[in-house]
C-alpha cells in the first residue's frame, strides 16, 4: 500500500514538473520582439527642402527607412543655438527615436552633450565632430561610442565641378557665393580655384576669378540676399557662379533662371541641383553640381544602426577614393568631350597624380 502511494506521488510530482517546464518554455517563446528602430533628424539652418544639405540628408533617411519599413521624422528648431538643438533632440529621444541624424557643424556642441546624456541613443553628425565649443586649453573633443562623425572632401568635389565648368565654357569670368565662412564651404571655394588654375594651365581654358566675385554671404537662409549677390555678379560680367550656400544659393539660382536668355550659369552644390534650375522645356541653368553623397551617407548609417553594425566612435570621410564626392552621373549641360576630360582627371585624382589641397594657401579667401 505504501509503495502504491509513493509511486502515485512520484508520478504526480513528475507531471507537475513537466507541466511547469512546458509552461515556462511557452512563456519564453512569447517574449516580445525588440521595438523597431525609429529614425529622427534635426534640421540645421535652412529648411528641409533647401535643395541642398538638409534635403540631401533627409532624402537619405527617407530612402533607408522606406526600404526597411521604419518610422522616420524630422524636427526643425526655432533657432540655431545649442539649446535649440538640444530641445529637439530631447523631443525625439522622449518619443522613442533611437537614431538621430544631425546635418551641419552647428550641432557639434549639442551632440557633445547629447551623446553622454542619452547613451542608449545613436547619433550621426555630418560635416562636424562633437566638441565642447572651446578654443583654448579647456577644449574637449569626443566622438562617443554611440556617435559617428561624417566628413566629405569638398575640395575634391569643388575641383571636379569647377573643372567641368571651365572645360565646357572655355572662357569667361566665374564667381563664388558661399553661405557661412566655415571649413566645408571654404573647401568648395578652394577646390574651384585650383580647378580653374589647372584647366588654364593644362587644358587650354581661359577662366578668371576676381576677388570681388568671391563672397561669403554669412547665412544659409537669406534667399533674397543670394539673388541680389548673383545679380551684381552677372552685371559685372560673370558667366558662371558656384554657389555653396543653402537657401542663399536658391536665390542665386532664381536670378540665373530670370536671366537664362543671357547665357549665365550656376554650379550647384551638395546634391544634383539640375531640377532646381529648370526654367523652360526641361532646360536648366545648372551647368553641373559639386556633389557630396550626403543621402548615401545618411542611408548607410540608418542601415548600419538597424542591422547592428553601427560604427560608433568613428570618424568617416567620403572622398573620390571611395566615390563619396564628385559630379552627378548625368550632366545634360556638359558635352561628351567635357565628361571624358573630367573622367581622365578623376582617374588622376584617384591615382594620386593630381592632389587637390584642402588648405587655402595663397588662394582668394
Amino acid at each position: 500500500m505504501k509503495k502504491t502511494r509513493f509511486a502515485s506521488a512520484l508520478v504526480t510530482a513528475t507531471l507537475l514538473v513537466l507541466a511547469g517546464a512546458v509552461l515556462f518554455g511557452s512563456c519564453k517563446a512569447k517574449e516580445p520582439k525588440a521595438a523597431a528602430l525609429k529614425v529622427g533628424m534635426v534640421t540645421d539652418a535652412g529648411t528641409i527642402d533647401d535643395k541642398s544639405f538638409n534635403q540631401g540628408t533627409w532624402e537619405g533617411v527617407q530612402k533607408a527607412t522606406a526600404e526597411l519599413k521604419l518610422e522616420s521624422k524630422y524636427l526643425k528648431p526655432t533657432g540655431t543655438t545649442e539649446a535649440d538643438y538640444m530641445k529637439e533632440i530631447a523631443n525625439l529621444v522622449d518619443a522613442g527615436f533611437k537614431l538621430i541624424v544631425c546635418p551641419g557643424f552647428k550641432f557639434e556642441t549639442a551632440i557633445f552633450v547629447a551623446q553622454d546624456k542619452y547613451p542608449e541613443t545613436k547619433f550621426v553628425i555630418i560635416d562636424g565632430s562633437p566638441n565642447n565649443g572651446m578654443f583654448d586649453d579647456t577644449r574637449q573633443e569626443k566622438v562617443g561610442s554611440n556617435t559617428v562623425a561624417i566628413f566629405f572632401a569638398e575640395h575634391e568635389s569643388g575641383f571636379l565641378a569647377g573643372l567641368a565648368a571651365a572645360v565646357e565654357l572655355k572662357t569667361g569670368e566665374f564667381g563664388y557665393i558661399g553661405g557661412m565662412e566655415i571649413p566645408a564651404v571654404q573647401k568648395f571655394n578652394w577646390g574651384l580655384q585650383q580647378a580653374i588654375a589647372y584647366a588654364n594651365q593644362n587644358l587650354g581654358t581661359s577662366i578668371s576669378l576676381k576677388p570681388e566675385n568671391v563672397i561669403y554671404q554669412g547665412t544659409f537662409s537669406d534667399v533674397a540676399a543670394g539673388q541680389q549677390l548673383a545679380a551684381q555678379m552677372y552685371d559685372r560680367g560673370v558667366k558662371a557662379i558656384f554657389c555653396a550656400a543653402g537657401g542663399v544659393g536658391v536665390g542665386a539660382i532664381n536670378e540665373a533662371k530670370a536671366r537664362a536668355d543671357k547665357g549665365v550659369w550656376i554650379i550647384g552644390v551638395d546634391t544634383d541641383q539640375y531640377a532646381q534650375g529648370i526654367y523652360a522645356e526641361g532646360k536648366s541653368i545648372i551647368l553641373t553640381s559639386a556633389v557630396k553623397l550626403i543621402d548615401v551617407a545618411a542611408a548607410d548609417m540608418v542601415k548600419a544602426a538597424n542591422d547592428g553594425t553601427f560604427p560608433g566612435g568613428q570618424t568617416l570621410t567620403f572622398t573620390v577614393h571611395n566615390n563619396g564626392v564628385g559630379i552627378p552621373a548625368v550632366n545634360p549641360n556638359l558635352s561628351p568631350a567635357t565628361l571624358d576630360t573630367v573622367n581622365e582627371v578623376l582617374a588622376k585624382l584617384k591615382s594620386g597624380e593630381i592632389v587637390v589641397s584642402a588648405e587655402k594657401g595663397n588662394l582668394i579667401r
